[in-house]
């Protein structure tokens, strides 16, 4: 059976994408170690929470490296929430953080006359069709919780937006590296699918 490892940080929704993942028929393994980490087939990175914090367990945890190094060789990942805004180069919050720079941009605070943070369900504008999304329409609804989002530099990274204020970036992907700004594990049918479609990368990746 296919596994799908997650991380645990300190930061992560674990037992809900942990669930969503099962009730898709995959196992998983919630794991902090390191050791397992560098020999996981497939990784997801939950997130709830700040990004300094997130990023200070990350390096506490020495799994920075790791991390880079997993996604450089064409490990299948997903960055969820949080997770996707880790994986740009800095964010603003508290100050200037550094993030993993897997994508080039930064993260912001959302602006306007608008209620912060967008919590509820917020619908998707499909730019590319990739095989996480397989089976998602245009302007299909997820659930969303956040108060920043990413500025992302390369256009070319951006697979789908939403709109709250402005436009910005609900998923990216660069190579087998994946982010999603909603919660899949909280969106009902359609985030099963995008979870489903996650597991069937890893288990491709695994043939």
């Amino acid at each position: 059976m296919t596994e799908i490892t997650i991380l645990d940080y300190g930061m992560g929704n674990l037992k809900s994408v942990e669930h969503a993942f099962a009730c898709q028929g995959y196992k998983t393994c919630v794991t902090s170690e390191k050791r397992l980490i560098e020999k996981a087939h497939g990784l997801v990175l939950p997130g709830v929470g700040a990004f300094g914090r997130a990023m200070a367990n990350l390096h506490e945890l020495d799994l920075v490296h790791s991390l880079r190094q997993k996604i450089s060789i064409g490990t299948p990942f997903l960055g969820i929430c949080l997770g996707l805004q880790l994986l740009f180069e800095n964010s603003e919050e508290a100050g200037t953080t550094e993030g993993l720079s897997l994508f080039k941009g930064k993260v912001v605070r959302f602006q306007g006359n608008i209620k912060i943070p967008l919590i509820g369900w917020n619908q998707l504008q499909l730019k590319k069709e990739i095989p996480l999304l397989e089976g998602i329409g245009n302007n299909t609804f997820f659930y969303f919780v956040h108060s920043y989002y990413a500025q992302a530099k390369d256009y070319a990274d951006i697979v789908a937006t939403s709109y709250y204020g402005s436009e910005f970036p609900a998923v990216v992907r660069r190579g087998s590296c994946y982010g999603v700004q909603f919660h899949p594990e909280k969106s009902s049918r359609e985030g099963l699918k995008i979870i489903n479609n996650f597991g069937k990368l890893v288990r491709e990746k695994c043939k």
